[in-house]
């Protein structure tokens, strides 16, 4: 496993396991083989509403606490101070633990600032190892770090062959801030598992497409978190770190960026609107 070291000191492990879309029920067995399988970061948040299958597998495991990086955040439905301070001993409480290694604010909407106030609080206490925040842009990013005690650790937004995000992680390390992935196998969109280039790069290595894609991100010191309920296909994701990418294939796997989401964008006034009407998701 390789790790990154984070602008508080605090070493997080460069891939780990993530749970968006794992449903409640299947969490717990999911989380388990990924332990097993050799992750030791699981990467959840409320809005997810399996932090209590995380918790289960993560106190079941046998694994010491202190080997497993748990990552969870913040909704918006529980922005503002009073309300972010409370969901974070809600978050507390569903993963079973007395301290979570890195909390993120979820989206850039709604009350960030008094949310991360709560952050910040919840930090000096040692209820969190380390803060930071999730989907926000140059814009969102460096309005909120220019006007904060503590300034972010980690900024996570979608990050793929597809959206390499280059200039956005420029300014995060301006700020000390590491740059990671959500959504780094693209969901499959854009017909990323029959990528040609990507294809040809991973019979050369005798990888498969998945692998060259996570490889890309892990040399150009991404943190990403892949996702599949099969524990096989955990097991390929995670066999990464056994060859490296030439000048050339990352210059290659460059020309694939065409610098816009896949997803949705956060600039847009309909994207905001549509998160407005999420703001009652838990």
């Amino acid at each position: 496993m390789q790790y990154i070291t984070l602008n508080n000191g605090v070493k997080m492990p460069q891939m780990g396991y993530g749970v968006y879309q794992v449903t409640p029920s299947d969490a717990e067995r999911c989380v388990s083989d990924a332990l097993s399988v050799g992750y030791r970061m699981i990467d959840t948040a409320q809005a997810y509403q399996n932090e209590d299958g995380v918790g289960n597998a993560v106190k079941k495991s046998g694994i010491s606490r202190d080997e497993i990086f748990i990552v969870s955040k913040i909704w918006i439905s529980n922005y503002g101070y009073e309300r972010a301070k409370a969901s974070i001993e809600e978050s507390l409480r569903k993963l079973q633990t007395e301290y979570i290694d890195l909390m993120l604010l979820h989206q850039p909407f709604c009350d960030r600032y008094g949310a991360y106030r709560a952050l910040e609080d919840a930090y000096h206490k040692g209820k969190l190892r380390a803060i930071g925040v999730s989907n926000f842009y140059p814009d969102h990013f460096i309005d909120l770090a220019s006007n904060v005690e503590v300034k972010p650790m980690v900024n996570q937004v979608e990050t793929h062959v597809f959206n390499q995000q280059h200039l956005p992680q420029k300014y995060m390390e301006e700020f000390g801030c590491q740059i990671m992935s959500w959504g780094p196998l693209a969901e499959g969109r854009n017909n990323f598992f029959t990528n040609e280039l990507l294809s040809q790069i991973g019979k050369t290595h005798g990888k498969s497409v998945a692998q060259v894609a996570l490889r890309f991100l892990l040399q150009r010191n991404v943190i990403i978190i892949p996702k599949s309920t099969h524990k096989e296909r955990m097991a390929e994701n995670f066999n990464i770190f056994d060859f490296e990418l030439s000048a050339d294939e990352m210059a290659r796997i460059e020309t694939l960026d065409t610098k816009q989401s896949l997803f949705f964008d956060h600039h847009d006034g309909e994207v905001t609107k549509m998160f407005m009407g999420w703001r009652g998701l838990i």
